[in-house]
């Protein structure tokens, strides 16, 4: 978030803007007016193009744009807003402190039956982690599993969006990641030494959308810390602790430490097993194609690695049956008594369909700071501001 307030602070002083005055201020002022006025909704489409062309003017070439923007709205239209477009700020960030390279060249290392090591070349990691799991679906097909790491990457946006790419094909995917920012605190430590490091798990079933599983191992993510801290409201009990590793509920000490807690909240809810997840994606998606292993005290790091496989369930059994028993379980799943009537049982990727139908049609809505900041980084690199046009008629 702090790259949201240098851009902010930079366009002010050059442009003399007062919306940027104002925006700046409020990200000091957490409380502020903003929090007040409602989301704005734009066409995924123009989003995209605005998206595109902030990319170009970074000198990211087309086929990158390309891959990177689909990535990108694959979050945004499925409500995964912290995984979306909001990133930008951040990677303009680090594109400022040299730390990424926008024309990165994506080269595989070695390759040997079953798997590949796959290098991101210091770039965004949505066109690296669509490589690496592209190789793991071909791989798959050929010898019925394809395992890839992928090092020397980025920040790649949702883990679902690559487990889907194998489910889409009628594999079992899986995808995961570590990630730059030091966020997570051990179960009984005090400070930061793991990522939220997500990982998603899509399986396809007969004429439906697959399975989705895809999640932090942290209890939530950074993003929705902060939301809830420039709202305003309490933090609950399990989302985050505070600098001598205690659970904490107030929002401005959790919005000025940002230490999450691992997935379970607590000890006596059982956080060594978000804990241990976040330690078992870490050494498969950093130790594992060859990053070194982050040590206590470490701020960001420049390297990001992930982990992608792709199962064929042929190679188990005959796949149309397979198909038809994972649609049966998720048809029963959604079928059980809900404890209250008011709620239906859902099952992992339900609400991000429901997302997407809705943002398909009335378009994605964007928070007044994610607005300006895309008016920013627009102003920054000259050019055209397209999210203000009124819709075509």
């Amino acid at each position: 978030m702090g790259g949201s307030l240098t851009t902010f602070a930079r366009v002010a002083r050059d442009s003399g803007l007062p919306w940027a005055c104002a925006l700046a201020a409020h990200r000091v002022l957490p409380f502020g007016i903003l929090r007040l006025w409602r989301p704005r909704s734009v066409p995924a489409a123009r989003l995209a193009s605005q998206v595109e062309s902030i990319f170009r003017g970074w000198g990211m070439p087309d086929a990158h744009i390309a891959v990177t923007v689909e990535k990108m709205l694959y979050a945004d239209l499925r409500g995964i807003d912290s995984h979306g477009c909001c990133m930008l700020p951040f990677y303009r960030q680090l594109l400022a402190e040299g730390v990424l390279n926008p024309a990165a060249s994506i080269e595989t290392v070695r390759e040997d039956g079953t798997t590949a090591l796959i290098d991101g070349g210091g770039g965004l990691g949505h066109v690296a982690g669509s490589a690496a799991m592209d190789k793991a679906i071909a791989l798959c097909r050929a010898t019925g599993v394809g395992a890839v790491a992928v090092r020397n990457s980025g920040h790649y946006g949702a883990a679902g969006a690559y487990a889907r790419m194998a489910s889409d094909q009628g594999l079992i995917g899986i995808a995961m990641t570590s990630t730059p920012t030091p966020a997570v605190v051990p179960t009984f430590a005090r400070a930061p030494l793991l990522g939220t490091n997500p990982i998603a798990i899509a399986v396809p079933g007969a004429g439906r959308r697959p399975f989705l599983l895809d999640m932090a191992t942290s209890t939530v993510s950074r993003g929705r810390l902060v939301e809830r801290w420039r709202s305003g409201r309490r933090v609950p009990r399990g989302w985050a602790v505070d600098r001598a590793g205690r659970p904490t509920r107030s929002v401005r000490r959790a919005g000025r430490d940002r230490l999450l807690a691992p997935l379970g909240g607590t000890p006596d809810a059982s956080s060594y097993k978000g804990y241990g997840l976040a330690v078992a994606v870490e050494m498969l998606s950093a130790i594992l194609p060859g990053i070194p292993a982050r040590v206590a005290g470490t701020a960001r790091r420049a390297q990001v690695g992930h982990f992608f496989l792709a199962l064929d369930p042929g190679r188990f059994r005959d796949r149309v049956p397979f198909f038809e028993d994972v649609a049966g379980l998720i048809d029963a799943l959604h079928a059980a008594e809900p404890a209250d009537p008011r709620q239906p049982v859902l099952v992992a990727g339900d609400p991000e369909q429901a997302h997407f139908e809705a943002r398909s049609r009335g378009g994605i809505p964007l928070a007044r700071t994610v607005f300006e900041d895309l008016r920013a980084l627009a102003i920054q690199v000259r050019v055209p501001f397209v999210l203000e046009e009124a819709p075509a008629s």
